[in-house]
């Protein structure tokens, strides 16, 4: 048994991953991917995902698949706005507070809620280290993330962000200060940039 030419090129085009979805989108049916894990033509890595055997895991991107409401949020989008050097052993989402993850990936990520108007706030693409696009929030809207979850987060990864965004050339201080006003952090943010600046 071979994998379908279709299929095949749908997986080489994906970083050699493909969904349940994408496969149904080519016009097979989700047997022929269980056929295939049997076979050994490939792996199962998450619910609805699949990859080609011995290749590494892109656990972000595959995360992401799984939700179209999950932005990469936090700690994560930290690391992939070059403002931490630490890759975070558990990644950090958010959602719009109306909606729902699955109890799976929820076991699989911090998850942080948001009301749905600014769920969108700030919201990019990046290359992770893989080399796949992924949703994130830029720089200016995971400042005011940190901030306002600051409970939850250890105080010197807030003020070692805080000092990285100052010192990077790509800062916002005008955006970033509309965001603060946005999620009612303005105070908070201005005690830091005073310590820091």
């Amino acid at each position: 048994m071979r994998i379908n030419k279709l299929i095949f090129e749908e997986i080489m085009q994906n970083n050699n991953m493909i969904t349940t979805a994408q496969v149904l989108s080519l016009g097979f049916s989700k047997t022929l991917l269980t056929n295939y894990v049997k076979e050994g033509l490939l792996e199962r890595n998450r619910h609805g995902v699949y990859t080609l055997p011995d290749t590494v895991h892109d656990d972000m991107y595959t995360l992401m698949l799984r939700s179209e409401k999950i932005i990469f949020s936090h700690e994560t989008a930290l690391f992939l706005n070059d403002l931490s050097e630490r890759t975070p052993f558990i990644h950090s989402v958010t959602i719009p507070s109306n909606a729902a993850l699955p109890h799976s990936i929820k076991e699989e990520c911090n998850c942080y809620y948001i009301k749905p108007k600014l769920h969108q706030v700030g919201l990019i693409t990046k290359r992770n280290t893989f080399g796949n696009e992924v949703r994130c929030y830029n720089a200016e809207r995971t400042i005011c993330d940190l901030l306002r979850s600051r409970s939850r987060l250890d105080e010197e990864m807030v003020i070692s962000a805080i000092k990285n965004y100052v010192a990077s050339d790509t800062k916002n201080l005008n955006l970033l200060a509309v965001y603060a006003e946005q999620f009612k952090i303005g105070k908070t943010l201005r005690g830091y940039l005073e310590v820091l600046l």
